[in-house]
């Protein structure tokens, strides 16, 4: 499954692909990874709090619901772990994640400068 979890982000992601290193240092640090053939959401809770590393979504596959699909699966798990708060930052100028974090609730709350390369990131956050 690793290996598939790598090529797939590599899809996702060509400029900056993870490793199965990467992976597995996110494991140790407490990440939980969902995945499908598809698609794949990791993301950390720490505190009562959760924060969504990444999505990806397989070129082939986008905008057709995997990412939500994978955001309201996340979302079961924490609400079985009493988790009530949801963060996560996008580049101020990726408007089809933008977009989608909005559609399933997410609201900003505040930037962080120069982030990506020098571009803001817009903090969200979603109360669950």
């Amino acid at each position: 499954m690793l290996n598939k979890l790598v090529e797939l982000h590599k899809q996702c992601f060509p400029d900056r692909p993870w490793s199965e290193n990467d992976f597995m240092d996110l494991k140790k640090s407490g990440c939980e990874i969902l995945a499908s053939d598809n698609g794949f959401i990791v993301w950390r809770t720490v505190a009562g709090e959760a924060e969504i590393i990444t999505i990806g979504v397989a070129p082939n596959a986008r905008r057709n619901g995997v990412a939500g699909a994978m955001i309201l699966l996340m979302e079961q798990e924490l609400k079985k772990q009493s988790v009530h708060k949801v963060f996560l930052e996008v580049s101020k100028v990726n408007y089809p994640a933008k977009n989608l974090y909005e559609k399933y609730g997410f609201l900003p709350v505040g930037t962080r400068p120069k982030y990506y390369d020098g571009i803001d990131a817009i903090i969200m956050q979603k109360e669950l």
